[in-house]
């Protein structure tokens, strides 16, 4: 059974992982497969071309819309439902056959999907979860909108999230995150990610909180704390038991401390700078 459902990956310079991302998805799963691209420079449209995925090009502006929320408002899908996916993520088998079981009959806009995470080579299987609000009734809302004009320089939506109107599911089948890029890369990325978090942070609005998830306010809560890595290391090795994952365990919450020290530090980095500079590159 084909779904309603258009399946939209947000790419750059991925010919390493997008074949066999496409490949998992198959051709008879989706009504549509469209590959949103910025601009790359290697082999990545002609690989998606070739599959038979539509491919849309995407040059960012610097302001709102980004990625995801300019193909949503720019080549508005015509199926029922979307689904937003990463090139180095496969759908599984069994995750395939749970939205075809659940989808035709929910009365939900969207659902939480979980996925697998790969460090060291191998999948942790405690610590906290990676969940994200990725699947969602075209129409019922998009991701949310952050002014970042003038200090971003990230074209995609990274830890924003859709706000939907209506009831929100949880698909339990996890996608299988194969990301198995070396540590510096992770290392990069979070250095990058660390720095929109501060200027986030510093440049939210008066009650945009209460459109956050939970987790999103737990975190918006936390970060202006030196404490903020401590207590996320303490609750994904201890609580979430990262410890079972042995030395892995302990070696990634360790990252992940270390990610949201970042995120204080540069805060307060940013808070010594006139606030009007909060919005210029660095």
């Amino acid at each position: 059974m084909t779904l309603e459902l258009t399946i939209a990956l947000p790419v750059k310079n991925e010919e390493t992982d997008l074949l066999a991302c496409l490949n998992a998805i198959g051709h008879d799963f989706a009504k549509r497969v469209v590959v949103i691209d910025s601009g790359s420079s290697d082999a990545t449209p002609s690989i998606a071309k070739e599959w038979g995925a539509d491919v849309v090009d995407f040059a960012w502006n610097g302001q709102f819309p980004k990625k995801r929320n300019w193909f949503l408002r720019n080549h508005r899908p015509e199926t029922k439902w979307v689904l937003f996916l990463d090139a180095d993520e496969h759908l599984t088998s069994a995750f395939k056959e749970e939205l075809r079981a659940t989808l035709p009959e929910t009365e939900h806009v969207g659902f939480w999907l979980h996925y697998t995470i790969y460090f060291l080579g191998r999948e942790l299987k405690h610590g906290y979860p990676l969940d994200k609000l990725a699947l969602f009734q075209v129409g019922s809302g998009e991701y949310e909108k952050i002014d970042e004009e003038g200090w971003s320089k990230l074209d995609m939506e990274i830890h924003e999230h859709p706000i939907l109107d209506g009831s929100i599911g949880t698909i339990r089948t996890k996608i299988d995150h194969r990301d198995f890029r070396p540590v510096h890369h992770y290392i990069a990325k979070h250095n990058e990610y660390s720095s929109w978090e501060a200027k986030r942070y510093l440049a939210r609005e008066v009650g945009s909180l209460e459109a956050m998830t939970l987790k999103q306010k737990i975190k918006y809560r936390l970060v202006n704390s030196p404490m903020a890595g401590p207590v996320y290391f303490l609750g994904a090795y201890v609580l979430m038991r990262g410890f079972l994952d042995g030395s892995r365990g302990f070696a990634f919450a360790l990252l992940k401390l270390s990610y949201f020290t970042q995120v204080y530090c540069k805060i307060q980095e940013l808070k010594r700078i006139p606030s009007q500079s909060h919005k210029q590159n660095t």
